[in-house]
């Protein structure tokens, strides 16, 4: 019995140390394709290579459900982009405001940036900008851009604010986007 159990534990050590060998030739010729994919999902190195390391160990794990004869690269990426979309980087990191972030967004001369200088005058150039576009605008469509864009309120709610009907609103945010449009083309 106990050579028959001996037996059992060689051939599975074997088929493992089959199964581990063909894994690597799937997927070691796809290393770089992963890693370029994992860039510009994660647009940076250490991210990066986080993510490949951790579509190898989950593809590793999962190799034995993995079917013969389908496509393995396929399979791979696929798990590449799960990786990532359940990621600190990826759709959880998307979904968080940062309190830098919002304070950047706020304030943008006060947040520390690692951005150029001639970037920081562009930004600024660019924000002067759309501040004299909106004063152009009239009173009407100014307040409703100003609702719906900047304190980000629904058609109902500025509505109800404005007591006008909810076409109106849906006009006028229209004719105001247009309006600043043609302003910032002008302008450039």
């Amino acid at each position: 019995m106990a050579l028959l159990a001996w037996e059992f534990g060689k051939k599975a050590a074997q088929t493992q140390a089959f199964e581990t060998q063909t894994f690597e030739s799937f997927a070691m010729p796809l290393l770089p394709s992963l890693y370029n994919l994992a860039m510009w999902l994660c647009r940076n190195p250490p991210d990066a290579e986080d993510l490949v390391q951790e579509t190898f160990l989950k593809a590793l794990r999962g190799y034995p459900s993995f079917k013969p004869g389908s496509n393995f690269k396929a399979w791979i990426f696929r798990i590449l982009r799960n990786t990532h979309l359940t990621s600190r980087t990826g759709l959880a990191a998307r979904r968080t405001v940062w309190l830098d972030d919002e304070l950047e967004a706020s304030h943008p001369e006060t947040a520390i940036d690692n951005q150029t200088p001639e970037l920081n005058l562009l930004a600024l150039s660019d924000r002067a900008a759309i501040h004299s576009a909106l004063e152009q605008l009239p009173p009407p469509l100014l307040e409703v851009v100003l609702l719906c864009d900047v304190e980000e309120m629904k058609y109902r709610e500025i509505a109800t604010v404005l007591d006008i009907p909810i076409g109106t609103v849906m006009s006028r945010i229209a004719r105001a986007r247009a309006a600043l449009r043609q302003l910032l083309e002008v302008s450039r």
